[in-house]
């Protein structure tokens, strides 16, 4: 079984889209914090229905075996690319990177394929390997 496939149909008969999952261990121990996203943005209404619905589903399916904490999140206005998906999400937002050998980069995602990205930049229209990035996020312009 697949879990972020599981997790993912629980996401979407809500009217919600699956973005990532996480596993972070902080002060007072583990979370395993699930990101979704909604057009329009999401609610902490959803995040806490989904949240009561995928409790039962992961007691039957643990993610880990240790004890650990559940949290449905938005993963925010800047987040982070790491799967295709998420790229193709993010077209059309601003987009910051580190590119090895060159080292940040920012500008517009225009487009996103399987093996590479572009980003209109202050330079035009630059075309990037996502097998030579490091950490890429959407980012916001804070005035």
């Amino acid at each position: 079984m697949n879990l972020e496939a599981e997790i993912e149909k629980i996401v979407k008969a809500n009217d919600a889209n699956f973005y990532d999952t996480e596993i972070v261990t902080e002060e007072d121990g583990t979370i395993f914090r699930i990101y979704i996203t909604q057009e329009g943005g999401i609610s902490l209404d959803t995040c806490a229905k989904i949240s009561r619905e995928l409790s039962p589903f992961l007691d039957v399916y643990p993610p880990m075996s240790n004890h650990y904490r559940l949290e449905v999140s938005s993963p925010g206005i800047e987040r982070k690319l790491i799967k295709l998906s998420h790229f193709k999400s993010a077209i059309g937002e601003k987009v910051k990177t580190r590119v090895l050998g060159i080292g940040k980069v920012k500008g517009i995602l225009k487009i996103a394929d399987k093996d590479s990205f572009v980003l209109e930049t202050k330079n035009g229209e630059e075309r990037f390997k996502y097998s030579d990035l490091g950490t890429t996020k959407t980012y916001y312009e804070w005035n």
